[in-house]
């Protein structure tokens, strides 16, 4: 029996296209992947794909409406898609090197393990011998031993693994990778073949030095006006790439890449937190979705839990004040006449203003207004700080100059926006690697639960005014925005 790989899991929300590069490589005339002419091992791989995929497949190769028809003919070669299910691959290829550069093939192929494939790729190695034949000199390769792999799609859904496992081998031999140009789908596929068969390290050092591959950046959409279906702002268009970016980052060990994608898809959101989904995890909805829409190592969990209390804390700078100025403690303290009224002006223009934005819904005691509320899951965390930014100063008259809302509130929205710049926000992969209690902010919060204090945050002049604030990147800073974002509740007027 032969080791099982590590797969990612195969849950998630989007199938993507299937078209790595220039599409499928096909295999040599005597239908052998020839990764090493003089190679004394043929590895058998039985390629297992969803008709999902199979259908992605096809659809990636019709043309879009408008597209223009290839100039050369060259270009007209369009990659055949992979019409059955279940097709079968042989790679000739160096044991040595195998054994060499995968830890997968090492402990599967090694005579002193405890499998199988090892004594007999030895056994018929041997048997050569004693005919006086080499395997360099071996043409026909059912002459060599082999051994048989199975490989399925759940944790990528896509067609045409073979040329990119072929790839793969490529690299483990020293040589040069095929698919030109190299997609992201490419790249991400490469990653969970590479982390399967154990052989990250080479695999990310060619990415690196050889391949050079220009990581995709996201596609952000202007968003419509806020009081036009919903609230408007930049949304994520490609967050399937997103997604493999991350993927990949994590697999190949590429840790700066890995920062600047999770910390956009938490500001950016994603289409698997949106709440409707949640009706769907019962019936089958998530089984036919790649890995990368359902990341590993926690990381899904953790990257949704992050937006949520960034969320949340943002949400508190309204509640506190809708609830400041909706309690009997007057909060103009003016002393005039008018400073009941001035409370309850800036409590009606607060209303008002959320209310237009879309920051703020009204719930009553029937379930039918629960639909009501929108789904910020996709909201770029961005917008909503510009909302929040835009705040009226009204006064009820001349003599309330510093009644506004935009005085109290504005200060507290830019001290959130600066915490958002800390590194903190993203994925630290080797943090997450060797101690995933300490960095994961689940912990954070619920270790800050038996404080004395209740895990309060409180805005204080002197949180405020902390000269830390402005360098960027500061362990300071960090551990602040840490603070702020992982706290059970906040005061954002502890000093009246």
């Amino acid at each position: 029996m032969a080791p099982a790989g590590a797969r990612p899991s195969s849950k998630s929300t989007n199938i993507a296209t299937t078209n790595h590069g220039n599409g499928p490589e096909p295999p040599h005339d005597d239908g052998i992947f020839k990764i090493a002419p003089k190679g004394d091992i043929v590895l058998r791989v039985t390629f297992l794909t969803s008709k999902e995929a199979i259908r992605a497949a096809k659809r990636s190769l019709q043309p879009r409406p408008g597209q223009r028809p290839p100039a050369s003919a060259a270009q007209q070669q369009q990659p055949v898609p992979l019409q059955s299910p279940k097709v079968t691959y042989s790679y000739r290829a160096d044991l040595g090197l195998l054994k060499k550069h995968s830890e997968y093939f090492r402990a599967l192929l090694d005579e002193a393990g405890p499998f199988t494939e090892a004594r007999q790729v030895a056994d018929a190695l041997e048997a050569l011998t004693l005919r006086g034949v080499k395997p360099a000199d071996v043409d026909e390769v059912e002459d060599l031993p082999t051994v048989e792999i199975t490989d399925d799609d759940d944790a990528t859904r896509s067609a045409h693994r073979h040329s990119v496992f072929a790839d793969l081998l490529r690299i483990l031999h020293g040589a040069q990778a095929t698919t030109k140009p190299p997609t992201m789908l490419y790249v991400v596929t490469l990653a969970v073949l590479a982390d399967r068969f154990d052989c990250v390290t080479p695999v990310s050092r060619y990415l690196s030095s050889e391949l050079k591959f220009k990581w995709p950046a996201s596609r952000i959409k202007a968003g419509g006006r806020d009081d036009e279906n919903g609230i408007g702002g930049p949304r994520l268009e490609n967050e399937d790439v997103l997604r493999q970016r991350i993927l990949a980052a994590w697999l190949l060990d590429q840790p700066l890449k890995l920062h600047a994608a999770t910390r956009e898809l938490i500001m950016y959101g994603s289409k698997r937190w949106v709440q409707a989904n949640a009706d769907h995890d019962d019936d089958g909805y998530e089984e036919n979705l790649p890995s990368w829409w359902d990341l590993p190592d926690d990381l899904e969990h953790e990257l949704q839990l992050r937006r949520e209390r960034i969320l949340d804390t943002l949400a508190s700078v309204q509640r506190h004040f809708l609830s400041l100025y909706s309690s009997r403690t007057q909060v103009c303290r003016l002393g005039y006449d008018s400073s009941p009224a001035c409370d309850s002006f800036q409590l009606g223009q607060m209303v008002k203003f959320l209310a237009h934005k879309k920051l703020l819904f009204f719930v009553d005691f029937s379930s039918a207004s629960l639909g009501t509320i929108e789904d910020f899951a996709t909201t770029d965390i961005g917008h909503i700080i510009s909302l929040l930014s835009q705040v009226t100063s009204y006064q009820i008259d001349r003599n309330h100059t510093n009644c506004g809302l935009r005085i109290k509130i504005l200060p507290i929205v830019e001290y959130i926006k600066s915490m958002l710049s800390s590194n903190v926000i993203s994925i630290p992969r080797s943090a997450w690697k060797k101690n995933r209690a300490a960095t994961s902010w689940m912990h954070s919060a619920e270790d800050a639960e038996g404080k004395d204090d209740g895990n309060v945050f409180r805005y204080t002049r002197s949180v405020a005014g902390d000269q830390r604030l402005r360098f960027e990147g500061a362990m300071a800073s960090d551990r602040m925005a840490r603070e702020l974002f992982t706290a059970k509740s906040w005061d954002w007027t502890p000093e009246g």
